[in-house]
């Protein structure tokens, strides 16, 4: 019976092979968000796509369970967010290599981790009852943003521009805001919180996960639109398709445990460069 489960995990998918496709999805996905304006690209890319950033983060809760250190997996991850969102900023407040048609890249993928990071390991000193580091670590990342705000705003009382320039590039940057990601934020984080919590019993984990995806990205999108002029529920198939993530629980449901050949530094470094060339070529493309 042993051998018989042994070789039923081993023909599922590793945590490289999750990766790879994660990889090629997001490349497609990218593709169709850069070089949309072209109306070269079909809308399928980035359906196809949706199915990205839940294997990203499924994958990342498996790495963070088996990483040797969580405090370098935490700065892996923030050494390469904190550069990205620090050029968000200068994009979005400075129109610093703005694209001829406004377009700037809202990529804030990584900062999703670098809060979830923290709000895990909150999790396992709480089941450790160490509770005062626990509730820290969690609730911590979760308040900053209303810290900062409240920061903000004597900045701009003050009249302090650049105070105020500061409090608004931390908040993208060195210590990244939930609410100021564009791709993830609040709504996605909770749904690490879920696979994090469940994952020791792979059915509970990925249904809890698919429940929570879709009340959030199909059941409230389509309330807030039902009543809306023109709208039609055949839209939630064409144009609100962010709920087509659900889909991911297919592969991940596949996933037989093992880590499978690694290529860490691939993924560490092939989002922030291939959406550096994407976004080069999509910018001289749109001059």
């Amino acid at each position: 019976m042993t051998h018989t489960t042994t070789l039923a995990r081993a023909r599922g998918l590793d945590g490289t092979t999750l990766k790879l496709i994660a990889l090629g999805l997001m490349l497609l996905d990218h593709i169709h968000y850069f070089f949309a304006f072209t109306g070269a690209v079909p809308g399928w890319f980035s359906m196809l796509g949706r199915l990205a950033a839940p294997l990203f983060l499924f994958c990342a809760v498996e790495g963070f369970v088996h990483t040797h250190s969580r405090p370098r997996y935490w700065l892996r991850l923030w050494a390469i967010a904190a550069p990205m969102g620090l050029l968000r900023f200068f994009m979005q407040y400075g129109g610093l290599f703005v694209r001829a048609d406004g377009f700037y890249p809202q990529n804030g993928f990584l900062s999703n981790l670098v809060l979830l990071v923290p709000i895990w390991q909150g999790i396992d000193w709480l089941r450790q009852r160490r509770f005062a580091r626990g509730a820290a670590a969690i609730v911590l990342p979760l308040a900053w943003p209303f810290v900062l705000i409240g920061l903000y705003g004597l900045a701009r009382g003050d009249g302090g521009w650049l105070l105020e320039t500061v409090v608004a590039a931390v908040g993208y940057s060195v210590l990244p805001c939930w609410n100021f990601i564009a791709d993830g934020g609040l709504t996605y984080i909770v749904g690490g919180v879920l696979l994090y919590l469940f994952r020791r019993v792979r059915g509970a984990q990925l249904g809890v996960w698919a429940v929570w995806t879709f009340a959030t990205e199909f059941v409230s999108v389509f309330l807030a639109l039902r009543g809306s002029a023109g709208f039609a529920l055949s839209q939630m198939f064409t144009i609100y398709y962010e709920w087509f993530s659900v889909a991911a629980v297919a592969l991940m449901a596949l996933y037989n445990g093992r880590r499978g050949a690694g290529c860490k530094r691939l993924f560490y470094w092939f989002y922030p460069a291939h959406i550096s060339i994407l976004y080069a070529v999509s910018f001289v493309l749109c001059a």
